[in-house]
């Protein structure tokens, strides 16, 4: 990051400022470790936002930067790779000089291309300066097969030649691809193993060499860039690979993972999950943290289940976009309801299931049991967990008789909180485990509904009382299944449902 300073205008004012110190003149990889190891120094913390990955991934990328050298980072898919590449901009200064109007953001001091060099000769030191701001200096490119090496190196570009009267081999006649035009700048390429080979030749042959072919000409580009790259291991075998070449110019491999503790990814939901909507709903929004930590649980047990693919991952998308839909199922209940409070439940969690089953891959036994069925699974088991560590020192005894003695309970998740504790009140002994999953002193109904209905579902999933669900339809009966095409068979099913209830016996 360069001091304070009025910025020099022309090429007279850059070079005094360089030979007297005032401005740095040195590769990005220089100004990115120089600047790093003033944040090492002053203790600035890293990648801000980025959590999980303080005592395993940022060292490793710290170490690379420090090293001078280009990266990729391996890792499943909603593992933050694309985030650290675009933090890379803070180790970046401010602003640095370029010549005014070139494509490839050359240095006024060690022009590259010969249109610039013409330029610095012509006018020497009247030459302005322009100046390159940080937020400008990430080039990013989606590795897709189509990708040409036109597209990343350039072209050769036959009516500019006509034009100026110059042969095509000329350097002026070329149009320049998204690498050139990354110089002195990070050059971020996402998904490469989708980079067709011939073109990740491309890329190292000017990284290392400095030079590449177009069209037969040789082009002369030594480029001052940093390259970074992600890439999904599945890749390597499902759609293509790193050819060997490239992996070997490649200074370092940095592996990513999930988040390893419940807290930490609790965390990033909280930090990455729209549910501040304090100022778009009726009344206040109040989320229990055994709710948060279902929603975190969910995912923790899906990447641990038999009937999920584990190569494919379980993204840390799926708790996010789950916790969204879990507050928006508890702010529809609450605005139908007339209740001020909206406090989401463990039912909101399975009415949540589009936000869950999207997010994952079937193994061929999943596939079979289907996926609403595997989610469902999935979020029982993650109650039962959550739930033991809240229910250590309680005794469910008094509720589990209730329910032997011939109790039962029905429930839905567009239940009204008054309804709920109505229809618990009955219970004998519940209102007492409540107790341990509600900290305030006076609760309002919807906080006292979700925790009846946390205590109910968490026995549920240790299997110490039983739950079967039914849909609930229009006329008291059930869709035929004797359509005779699956467009009418789809629309039966989608106008007749109305909800599904929870039977607790």
């Amino acid at each position: 990051m360069m001091r304070a300073m009025s910025l020099p205008e022309h090429l007279r004012d850059l070079r005094a400022a360089v030979e007297k110190g005032q401005l740095p003149h040195r590769t990005i990889k220089q100004e990115m470790r120089d600047n790093l190891l003033r944040l090492l120094e002053a203790g600035t913390p890293l990648f801000p936002g980025i959590v999980g990955y303080e005592d395993s991934v940022i060292p490793q990328v710290t170490n690379a930067i420090l090293s001078q050298q280009n990266f990729v980072l391996l890792g499943l898919r909603g593992q933050a790779k694309t985030r650290i590449l675009r933090g890379l901009t803070t180790l970046l200064d401010n602003r640095i000089p370029v010549v005014p109007g070139c494509q490839i953001n050359d240095d006024p001091l060690a022009p590259l291309c010969r249109a610039c060099r013409l330029r610095v000769a012509e006018e020497g030191d009247d030459m302005p300066v322009a100046w390159l701001e940080q937020s400008k200096r990430l080039v990013e490119k989606l590795a897709t097969p189509d990708v040409t090496i036109a597209d990343m190196i350039g072209d050769v570009d036959p009516i500019k030649a006509a034009r100026a009267g110059l042969e095509l081999s000329d350097e002026l006649t070329m149009h320049y691809g998204l690498l050139p035009r990354a110089n002195r700048c990070i050059f971020a390429v996402n998904e490469l193993p989708d980079l067709a080979g011939k073109i990740q030749v491309g890329l190292f042959n000017i990284l290392q060499e400095g030079d590449v072919q177009i069209k037969g000409y040789p082009i002369r580009l030594p480029l001052d860039v940093v390259m970074t790259f992600t890439a999904n291991p599945e890749d390597y075998t499902a759609r293509g690979k790193i050819i060997t070449p490239l992996k070997d110019r490649i200074g370092s491999e940095i592996r990513t993972h999930y988040p390893q503790t419940r807290q930490a990814g609790m965390e990033i939901t909280a930090q990455e999950a729209w549910v501040d909507r304090d100022g778009q709903t009726s009344g206040s929004v109040t989320i229990p943290d055994y709710i948060r930590e279902v929603v975190e649980e969910i995912a923790f047990v899906a990447r641990e289940h038999g009937k999920i693919d584990k190569r494919s991952g379980v993204s840390q998308r799926l708790p996010i976009s789950c916790l969204e839909n879990v507050l928006s199922n508890a702010e529809r209940r609450a605005r139908i309801a007339g209740e001020s409070d909206v406090v989401p439940r463990v039912a909101d969690v399975y009415a949540a299931l589009p936000a869950i089953t999207g997010k994952f891959e079937l193994e061929y036994e999943g596939e079979l049991k289907g996926a609403n069925n595997v989610a469902r699974d999935v979020i029982r088991s993650a109650v039962g967990h959550v739930f033991e560590g809240w229910a250590t020192d309680i005794d469910p005894a008094p509720v589990v008789e209730w329910f032997e003695m011939g109790g039962t309970l029905q429930l839905g998740d567009g239940t009204p909180a008054a309804n709920l504790l109505e229809q618990t009140d009955e219970i004998q002994g519940l209102r007492e485990l409540t107790t341990q999953v509600i900290p305030l002193d006076q609760p309002s109904d919807p906080v006292v509904a979700s925790a009846v209905e946390f205590v109910i579902e968490g026995l549920y999933a240790q299997k110490k009382i039983s739950r079967s669900e039914e849909w609930q339809y229009r006329a008291g009966q059930k869709p035929t299944r004797q359509a005779q095409t699956a467009d009418q068979l789809f629309e039966t099913d989608l106008q007749i449902p109305r909800g599904k209830k929870k039977y607790y016996n």
